[in-house]
């Protein structure tokens, strides 16, 4: 269902960050990475629960956070949010990228 590689934009209260996102599943294990500019952090918690999907991810650039990633995906889209301890929500919105993904799982899922 999340497997591939996804444009995702991260709206902030100090502007919008175009981040890549790299989700593979391997063995029923997942696994994901978070690419900004030239830095790329290893996601953690990465958990599905039908068409929901969260995870955890540190950041240090703009600043040092904690992040919690909260989406729901629908075919190659993805919407929902992030939030930073007690920072307000960022909208978070993704579109995977076309030839990006893995064949669907015996589950019939991406």
């Amino acid at each position: 269902m999340l497997a591939g590689t996804w444009d995702v934009t991260i709206k902030t209260p100090i502007g919008s960050l175009a981040v890549a996102y790299t989700f593979a599943e391997s063995g029923g294990a997942l696994t994901g990475s978070a690419t900004l500019r030239d830095d790329t952090v290893t996601l953690q918690d990465l958990a599905i629960d039908g068409a929901r999907a969260t995870w955890r991810q540190s950041v240090t650039k703009p600043m040092r956070l904690n992040l919690g990633f909260d989406v729901v995906v629908d075919g190659d889209r993805m919407s929902g949010h992030s939030r930073a301890g007690r920072l307000p929500r960022s909208a978070v919105t993704g579109v995977r990228r076309q030839g990006a993904h893995c064949q669907p799982s015996a589950s019939g899922g991406r």
